[in-house]
């Protein structure tokens, strides 16, 4: 296995938080550490009149947000490789946080490739 890919979909959120930026990036940073995560970068940016997007660049790949508080939605995206992470655990955290009365969560695992199962990987010096 690669790795683990959640899309998380979440209706009927707070809309204040959903278009609070900083709740949105310290949420981000919570929902990393939970799910076992090493947080990389983080970048977030709130639009005019409303809305926050958010993208964690994680050691283990990404978390991204993406906010309609109008219609108090979120939607979320979270890929972690190999299997030492708990991306649920981000996605419930998230749902949490952001208040969401209803959600939908699919999670799938990643594969590895057949090319990269059998190939010699080492970094370069």
């Amino acid at each position: 296995m690669v790795g683990k890919h959640c899309i998380l979909e979440l209706y009927d959120c707070d809309q204040t938080k959903l278009n609070d930026e900083a709740f949105v990036r310290t949420t981000i940073t919570t929902a990393a550490k939970r799910a076992g995560a090493t947080l990389l970068n983080l970048i977030t940016h709130r639009f005019e009149p409303q809305g926050v997007t958010g993208l964690a660049l994680l050691a283990e790949s990404h978390i991204s947000i993406h906010t309609w508080p109008e219609n108090g939605y979120a939607a979320v995206d979270v890929f972690t490789c190999g299997d030492q992470t708990m991306p649920e655990q981000a996605c419930e955290l998230l749902r949490q946080e952001l208040g969401a009365k209803s959600h939908a969560l699919k999670s799938f695992q990643r594969e590895t490739p057949a090319a990269l199962a059998s190939a010699s990987r080492n970094p370069k010096n």
